[in-house]
């Protein structure tokens, strides 16, 4: 049971900044709900924010996975570093350039004319976050978790503080004393902007904290370029079509639903229930950041199969106990957002299942790489993004939002489904099925039980706490024998 020990011990190292400084994250989408009372606002935030998750995915094009795969095969590992940082250079600033040169004309492609401000903001933010990703790399691949953590927090710190700042403190200050200095240099009608600006400047100090790590000699080898981009595309294909499962909803929203039902409000609503089933993620989260070194590191162990089984069930029972958790306490948890935005929250139980399957197919989707079938993966990312983008596109005109909370489930259950047949056939584990199926259908059927009952004037708090009590009583009573027997084993490695 070492490899327990492993994984447990690669969380805390390396899950843990990550999921704190997730969390940390996670609380500027409820304050932005205090501070933005027109709906529309959030919406501009949640559309820019899902193009810049396309543009970074595209403009990194999977280099940084290449950089890790030719930096342990080269020998001049400053060779690669510098080929492949040079290369984001150029594509980087080559874009950047595009952007402000015409950021009025992509402003009303996306829907956001007046807003060309905003745009060059991120252009500028996309761009140097771009920069960012080899240095960052690198101090992953020299074992260096603690530097990676403190810039890490030290960029989310300052992007939190600065929002304090811009719509908090300025606004305060410029109140209180009208005629000073502050009153000139804030401008509230720059509204959202604030938020741009914010994580803009974020993203500079971070990239100037990790210049001394950026040492390189002036070397550029272009065949190298090429053996790096023609392996890494791929993982571009790959990391667009997960883009596409998880923000195209965001992009199509405003396109898709008639101008009467003020689409941007429609977005700004839905975006602030969709971050509240997030916190499911940052438990995925901190699980990925161990979970695939964890499962290369254990392919030649013989009893590796045996380690896949035992965490892919633990990793569901633990994802049901959140899922059932927060989807009972919703009414609890919606007081987090503003009153404005709680119209959307009867979608927080669906992104939180979708949530859900996509931990479940990343974990049963570990096969492919293991067996070096990666053409798969993408096959399964494009089937997804095939049925998200459909179901977004038939049913938002007739649901509105819920079709794109329906879209996320269909794709990731699609996905998983697939995922689990092709991994019996080319690497076959003895997942227990029929507990599983057990644990869902028994957090579904308490799910929907609670939700029968509950109403938006009496949401049954007692109710909620009964059903989880049951749920983990169940839990505890069938898993206790196994759940002692694992930990006394990992306490006699």
């Amino acid at each position: 049971m070492k490899a327990l020990k492993k994984i447990t011990g690669e969380t805390a190292i390396y899950g843990m900044p990550s999921i704190i400084g997730r969390f940390l994250n996670w609380w500027l989408n409820p304050f932005w709900t205090y501070i933005f009372l027109e709906q529309q606002n959030l919406g501009i935030i949640s559309t820019i924010y899902a193009y810049v998750a396309f543009l970074f995915v595209i403009l990194t094009y999977g280099m940084e996975t290449g950089y890790f795969r030719f930096a342990s095969r080269e020998k001049d590992t400053k060779k690669v570093f510098s080929t492949s940082f040079f290369s984001l250079c150029f594509t980087s600033f080559l874009f950047l350039i595009v952007v402000l040169g015409f950021s009025t004309d992509i402003a009303s492609a996306i829907s956001l004319k007046g807003y060309e401000t905003y745009i060059k903001i991120m252009g500028i933010t996309i761009a140097f976050d771009v920069l960012s990703t080899l240095p960052f790399a690198r101090l992953r691949l020299e074992h260096k978790p603690v530097k990676f953590a403190v810039i890490k927090f030290i960029n989310i710190g300052i992007n939190i503080g600065f929002n304090l700042l811009f719509l908090v403190a300025l606004p305060w200050l410029a109140e209180q004393f009208p005629r000073g200095i502050i009153s000139e240099l804030y401008d509230p009608a720059f509204g959202v902007g604030y938020v741009f600006l914010a994580n803009m400047i974020a993203t500079l100090i971070t990239f100037v904290m990790l210049i001394p790590h950026m040492k390189m000699g002036l070397i550029f080898d272009a065949a190298l370029l090429k053996k790096m981009v023609s392996y890494s595309f791929p993982i571009l294909i790959v990391g667009i079509a997960g883009m596409i499962n998880q923000n195209i909803d965001k992009i199509l929203l405003p396109h898709l639903l008639p101008e009467e039902a003020d689409p941007l409000k429609q977005l700004g609503i839905y975006a602030a229930s969709f971050k509240m089933a997030v916190v499911l993620n940052m438990f995925i989260q901190a699980f990925r950041y161990a979970f695939e070194p964890f499962f290369f590191s254990q392919k030649n162990d013989e009893n590796d199969k045996s380690m896949y089984v035992i965490v892919m069930k633990y990793f569901a029972i633990f994802g049901l106990i959140i899922f059932l958790g927060l989807s009972t306490f919703i009414d609890l948890f919606k007081h987090i957002i503003s009153v404005q935005y709680r119209e959307g929250i009867t979608i927080v139980p669906i992104v939180l299942m979708a949530n859900f399957f996509m931990g479940i197919y990343f974990t049963l989707s570990m096969w492919y790489k293991l067996t070096d079938k990666t053409r798969y993966g993408a096959y399964m990312g494009i089937m997804g993004s095939v049925i998200t983008i459909l179901i977004n596109v038939l049913f938002i005109p007739v649901i509105g939002y819920y079709a794109s909370a329906w879209a996320i489930l269909a794709c990731f259950l699609s996905m998983t489904v697939v995922s689990y047949f092709l991994g019996q056939k080319f690497y076959p584990i003895k997942y227990d099925v029929k507990n599983f199926f057990f644990y869902l259908i028994v957090a579904i059927v308490l799910f929907g039980i609670y939700w029968t009952v509950r109403t938006e004037t009496n949401p049954y708090f007692w109710l909620a706490i009964v059903i989880n009590i049951i749920f983990l009583s169940i839990i505890i009573i069938k898993e206790k024998k196994e759940f002692l027997q694992l930990f006394r084993k990992v306490d006699g490695d």
